[in-house]
């Protein structure tokens, strides 16, 4: 489950025996149970969809985007 981090923390603290990521901070390689459990705390968010390419065009307004 990717998840994308939505709260800092305070100096010091840790996720899963490392540093808090910042916020923003994309984080792909924890157990399912423990992204899920951070989404269901609130400060973070599951990560459902990648960005479209650049300079590729939007199939829903069909404009170029990069």
């Amino acid at each position: 489950m990717k998840i994308r981090i939505t709260q800092a923390m305070p100096e010091g603290a840790v996720l899963h025996d490392r540093p808090w990521p910042t916020e923003g901070t994309e984080v792909d390689d924890l157990p399912t149970a423990v992204a899920a459990h951070l989404v269901a705390s609130g400060v973070a968010e599951e990560v459902t969809e990648e960005p479209p390419a650049r300079g590729r065009k939007s199939r829903a307004k069909g404009v170029d985007d990069g």
